[in-house]
């Protein structure tokens, strides 16, 4: 089955629907040693193309990875971008906020840490945590200290969608490339990996009393995501849904949509202009003839 990343975009003004968004599709693997092969190949891909992007700094690129529990983010940043050089690469998880992050507005924290030039910048978990969990969970807001006066639980999502959207199109036209990943899980696919953990001591560590008080969340949850794809998915800052239930699948997709992306760009190794040409002669003349 040829893999086609165009399958999995969000077209800006798509009214997402997920139970029409499959968590499972066939695979692009044949078999173990095929999809390990395939990921290795585009690992090595990717790598030669992050120091392209390096050297030409030109771009950043910014990955953002949002999810339910146990979706696999962690696994597809390890996996995907293990042959990633660490200088060039930047990971950032966000948690709850802290007290210095709640006395900010609420793309302060992210805004802090956006990639250089030259670099990559992921983010698992995002400021589009302010329109999911805390959208599930409105009372979150009451800890922000925010004017009552812009509390409408009508409008206030909606101001946060435009807050989002002007801050991806600013980073666009900065020169900074947006590729965002909705790992779409099945709420049975979870039930099953929660199990695998609570099962296994070693992935104890991983899960906790707070997991499963969220499943009952779930439809508010998809919700959430829903109206959140439909109204931030835009041209220069796509969002894409990856099905989930099938890891290695996922791996192999977001590889895919990666490479393809970093292709897309304008970048070229900088070239020496005639003075530098003629220093580097000058230099490597020197080395020959050193005793």
């Amino acid at each position: 089955m040829k893999l086609k990343t165009e399958d999995f975009i969000v077209s800006e003004g798509t009214k997402v629907e997920l139970k029409k968004s499959p968590t499972l599709v066939k695979e692009f693997y044949t078999s173990k040693e095929d999809y390990e092969e395939t990921l290795k190949a585009n690992v090595e891909a990717l790598s030669r193309l992050q120091e392209l992007h390096y050297a030409s700094n030109k771009y950043a690129v910014l990955l953002i990875f949002q999810a339910m529990d146990a979706a696999g983010k962690d696994g597809v940043i390890r996996h995907v971008l293990s042959g990633i050089n660490p200088q060039g690469c930047q990971v950032f998880s966000f948690k709850h906020p802290e007290a210095t992050e709640l006395a900010h507005d609420f793309l302060w924290r992210s805004t802090c840490v956006l990639p250089e030039r030259g670099k990559i910048g992921v983010f698992n978990r995002s400021y589009y945590e302010e329109v999911l969990i805390v959208r599930v969970h409105p009372e979150i807001l009451q800890g922000q200290r925010l004017p009552d006066s812009i509390l409408d639980k009508e409008s206030i999502w909606g101001e946060r969608y435009r807050s989002i959207i002007d801050l991806e199109n600013h980073l666009h036209h900065n020169g900074t490339k947006i590729i965002k990943f909705f790992l779409h899980l099945s709420k049975d696919e979870q039930k099953k990996r929660f199990l695998a953990r609570i099962d296994n001591p070693d992935k104890n560590w991983k899960f906790s009393l707070a997991d499963i008080e969220e499943r009952k969340y779930w439809n508010e949850y998809m919700h959430a995501y829903e109206t959140c794809l439909s109204a931030t998915s835009t041209k220069h800052a796509p969002w894409y849904i990856v099905p989930a239930d099938d890891k290695k699948n996922a791996r192999l997709i977001i590889s895919n949509i990666l490479l393809d992306t970093f292709k897309a760009l304008d970048m070229h190794y900088p070239e020496a202009d005639e003075k530098r040409q003629e220093e580097l002669k000058a230099i490597r003349q020197k080395l020959v003839e050193e005793e």
